[in-house]
């Protein structure tokens, strides 16, 4: 891949120029401060600060400035991402638009952003990033014949993109995924969703709640098991390190890690981990349950979130009281057999929806290249 990417490099006589940001892009800010209370799931996307969702916080109707596709936002964290379509910004969490001088395209616009990857090195909530601090930086373009290589950027990022995609599909084939049809039982499970019985459950009833103590990263070596901590990405896990002497080691089939703060965090591990202060490690008080169940069970419980939009309050005081609504069998049991079925039907369709998309994308990025 690196080999073919360094011909078409050669093959289109690129050569490299520094360009200042601010000579690229004008920037603007939104006018109005959009809050959660507006996301109505109507009109335009609303960008906010962070990666969760590329920074999508969700749709509203709300009176606010309409920013243009096709151009770049950037957050007080440095985090850049492409937006292929018009949208408003939140004010409060210092989200900024970069429209480029220059018309551009999808792929385009992917390779600027990724040429702005290393403002989130420089980042964060003790130094944030903005338009002032930012306009005078450069980076490096390809150019030919003394011009921004724009169709070179477009044949590198499809280039890229062919690669991911037969990577993407080679696993699909490889894990077995790529089987799409559904079982008679699991198209049953999917047709009866609404004729199902539904229960509310208290988390205490089902779990047993244990709670993680502070962890000293700089004290612990690395190592292979996952140390679960509050933080949103990579599902948590924090880093991996040795196994703690003096700290419980949770078996992943029959745990569910849970965040405070505000947002929980329940994740399905695949490895025994150990967690960390302001995690709670909710264990079954039936068993170990299969990777379909635990999965149901880790959405049933986000669906709580909004009850915690509120940061500064402690989502976990409360826990074992709060409820998630649950199928239910004939004998008003949580009926897991029925989760683990409508998980793996529901795993098919969306697999399949992957699949029909790499056959069209693979077929556009293969005109592109070509």
């Amino acid at each position: 891949m690196q080999h073919q990417l360094e011909q078409l490099e050669t093959d289109s006589g690129i050569e490299w120029q520094e360009y200042v940001i601010g000579d690229l892009f004008e920037s603007s800010n939104g006018d109005f401060d959009i809050q959660k209370t507006h996301i109505n799931g109507i009109g335009d996307y609303v960008i906010t600060a962070g990666i969760t969702e590329n920074g999508i916080l969700g749709k509203s109707d709300i009176k606010a400035k309409i920013f243009n596709a096709q151009t770049i936002t950037i957050d007080m964290f440095g985090f850049a991402f492409y937006r292929q379509f018009q949208y408003k910004l939140v004010t409060h969490a210092r989200v900024f638009s970069l429209k480029p001088s220059f018309k551009i395209s999808e792929n385009q616009g992917l390779f600027l952003v990724s040429l702005l990857c290393f403002l989130k090195k420089k980042f964060g909530y003790d130094n944030m990033c903005s338009w002032a601090k930012i306009k005078s930086e450069t980076i490096q373009l390809p150019t030919s014949n003394g011009n921004i290589a724009f169709e070179f950027m477009e044949q590198f990022i499809a280039t890229l993109q062919a690669e991911r995609l037969a990577t993407l599909q080679a696993y699909l084939k490889t894990t077995g995924l790529i089987d799409t049809v559904l079982t008679e039982k699991e198209q049953a499970a999917l047709d009866g969703l609404q004729t199902v019985q539904w229960e509310a459950f208290k988390i205490g009833d089902l779990f047993d709640v244990y709670t993680g103590r502070d962890v000293i990263i700089g004290s612990v070596k690395d190592g292979n098991i996952p140390l679960i901590s509050h933080q949103h990405s990579n599902n948590g896990i924090s880093k991996k390190i040795t196994q703690l002497s003096n700290r419980r080691l949770f078996n992943y089939k029959s745990t569910l890690p849970l965040a405070d703060r505000g947002v929980f965090l329940a994740t399905a591990q695949n490895e025994k981990f150990h967690i960390g202060t302001r995690v709670k490690a909710l264990i079954f008080k039936d068993g170990e349950k299969s990777i379909q169940t635990r999965n149901f069970m880790v959405s049933s419980i986000n669906a709580l979130q909004p009850l915690f939009l509120d940061y500064s309050s402690n989502a976990t005081d409360n826990l074992p009281n709060l409820t998630i609504q649950l199928p239910i069998t004939a004998n008003n049991i949580p009926d897991y057999a029925f989760m683990e079925l409508l998980i793996t039907a529901m795993q098919k369709v969306v697999i399949k929806n992957v699949v029909d998309y790499l056959d069209t994308r693979i077929d556009t990025t293969a005109g592109v290249i070509g």
